[in-house]
């Protein structure tokens, strides 16, 4: 049985922070991919001279951000490129009213006016909310709250109802109050022209990584841990002082993946209460543009808007003229049979009630994540019953031996590379027993 220090369970960010950090130190590490490929949910693909981002895209905020410095420090290009947390206004909205007219400018700033009251108010509410309580109920005091007729009531409510399913995956019922606690931008947004795949790369770089490698259980007790892998010809296991797993939330609840003591009452509780949601991207390419200059987001109000309402101008990253929607929530899982023509119709449908006469797209991409046995959603979100704290009490030290990092374990901003990486940086700390700066992962030591 092969004998190591620290053994990486899952090659996505939060799994290179820890390796990449621990071997820094002198420790022997080896890590494990069940993927043909690094990355885990940051994904590009390369067809056709495009260049496509199919899980994470953006560094959401780039102050004091380490994924911004570290991407600096690699020379990865980036393109600014803010959508804030669903914002009504701020950037250049193209709205159109429930009839497929477009909104006027008056009409759009009374509407983004009537969300930001809403908005000031829910601060109070969710603060005063019960632990069982959904992000709908404390979404429908603040709305009861203004006195406003059922019209008004009803688009500032579905503009909710779209954020939730943006933001989270999941219908505005399924979500926790707390769920969108940590929906704040601090500093512009960006993204990758050349993808977003170059940053798990570079911190790969230098690493015992073995792909293919697929861990089916991990035995931890006071000396260490055993996890044993199905690889590519055999079954073999690996003996180590710790491990630090970073598979998402959906394979911890799948039979597929088992730790064995179970996990105590103080992590498994978290898990629990956490679920993997429903969330794909899809991106379609025109031969011409046919939305106006200067857009960066189209939106529609209304009835015709349940599945599709909102789609964002990508062309400014290679200049090919495209928009990016979303299936999230209850479309995702109810489009999630179709086939890539389905769902291209029934976008387009929408679209041309706005835009008539809109050409057919050239090129259509839609992710998979539900589908993915190595992800099973594309990430976690807090159920109702569920606190802000599970999120870090999920990565609770287990026998001194066993850890659990990943964007799903870090409180202040889940759903992303920076949650990712900050939790493989905590679990480094954790086995190392001492600080080690988080700049070590880009930069050689003096």
């Amino acid at each position: 049985m092969e004998r190591i220090d620290t053994v990486v369970v899952g090659a996505g960010v939060a799994g290179l922070t820890t390796a990449r950090l621990l071997q820094a130190f002198g420790q022997r590490v080896v890590v494990l991919e069940a993927r043909d490929r690094v990355g885990g949910r940051v994904h590009t693909v390369r067809t056709a001279g495009r260049v496509t981002d199919l899980g994470a895209s953006w560094i959401h905020g780039v102050t004091d951000s380490p994924v911004a410095a570290a991407a600096e420090a690699f020379g990865m290009r980036t393109v600014e490129f803010t959508v804030g947390s669903f914002q009504p206004d701020g950037r250049p909205i193209a709205s159109y009213a429930p009839d497929g007219t477009r909104s006027n400018d008056a009409a759009a700033a009374a509407f983004a006016e009537d969300v930001r009251a809403v908005d000031r108010a829910l601060l109070g509410v969710i603060a005063a909310s019960g632990p069982g309580e959904s992000y709908r109920d404390v979404t429908e005091r603040a709305i009861a709250a203004r006195g406003w007729d059922a019209e008004r009531a009803q688009r500032v409510r579905e503009f909710l109802e779209h954020r939730a399913e943006e933001q989270y995956g999941v219908w505005i019922e399924d979500l926790a109050a707390h769920g969108l606690d940590d929906d704040q931008v601090e500093g512009d947004e960006v993204v990758f022209p050349d993808g977003y795949d170059r940053l798990p790369a570079h911190l790969a770089e230098g690493l015992d990584i073995r792909l293919e490698h697929v861990v089916s259980r991990v035995h931890w007790h006071g000396a260490g841990v055993e996890v044993t892998v199905d690889g590519t010809t055999d079954r073999s296991t690996l003996s180590a002082a710790a491990a630090v797993v970073t598979v998402p939330v959906g394979v911890l609840h799948s039979e597929a993946f088992t730790i064995d003591p179970p996990l105590p009452p103080a992590v498994a509780a978290p898990l629990g209460r956490l679920r993997m949601n429903a969330f794909e991207k899809v991106f379609l390419r025109f031969p011409t543009r046919f939305w106006d200059d200067g857009v960066y987001a189209i939106r529609q109000q209304g009835a015709e808007g349940r599945r599709w309402h909102s789609w964002y101008d990508l062309t400014s990253l290679d200049g090919e003229p495209t928009l990016l929607t979303f299936a999230a929530g209850p479309t995702a899982r109810e489009t999630r049979t179709w086939s890539r023509e389905e769902v291209a119709t029934s976008v387009m449908a929408q679209l041309r009630r706005l835009f008539p006469g809109a050409p057919d797209p050239v090129d259509v991409q839609i992710t998979g994540w539900q589908d993915d046995p190595f992800s099973r959603g594309s990430y976690a979100y807090m159920t109702v019953g569920s606190v802000t704290s599970d999120h870090d009490d999920l990565a609770t030290p287990i026998g001194s031996v066993l850890h659990l990092a990943g964007e799903a374990t870090w409180t202040d901003d889940p759903a992303t590379v920076t949650a990712a990486m900050c939790s493989g940086h905590r679990a480094a700390e954790r086995v190392f027993g001492g600080e080690i700066p988080i700049e070590r992962l880009w930069s050689s030591p003096r």
